[in-house]
């Protein structure tokens, strides 16, 4: 009677065991038209955008989009990233560097912004 009761424990913690799941599939890579329609697409939208003038260079190869290129404004490197996901780049690398100044103005205005969530209402402002 035992061995028929463990028996029946290991069919069921056998069958309890849920495989593991497959990974989805990879995305094809894009054809060179696609990557070209993709491309000038990404270009067209430089062009009408302030991001336009910090001289970007944009490369696509199936369907990836690589950024290059050196910035004064922190938010243009996102931007970009923006700009060539909705151009239709399955993914992109965003190669673009932030220069020291941006940074430290970035760092600058996070820091006064905590000094104004700290300023009472009943307290005078500078």
């Amino acid at each position: 009677m035992l061995q028929i009761l463990l028996m029946t424990c290991i069919v069921f913690a056998a069958d309890s065991k849920t495989p593991a799941k497959a990974k989805p599939a990879a995305t094809q890579g894009t054809s060179a038209q696609e990557d070209k329609a993709i491309e000038a697409a990404i270009r067209a939208k430089l062009e009408k955008s302030k991001i336009g003038k910090d001289g970007f260079k944009v490369h696509v190869q199936g369907g990836v989009a690589t950024w290059e290129g050196a910035t004064d404004v922190l938010q243009h490197k996102g931007a970009a990233t923006r700009m060539a996901k909705t151009a239709g780049a399955h993914r992109v690398v965003n190669n673009i560097k932030i220069s020291d100044a941006a940074k430290q103005k970035a760092t600058d205005n996070l820091d006064q912004g905590r000094r104004r969530v700290q300023v009472k209402r009943s307290d005078q402002r500078d």
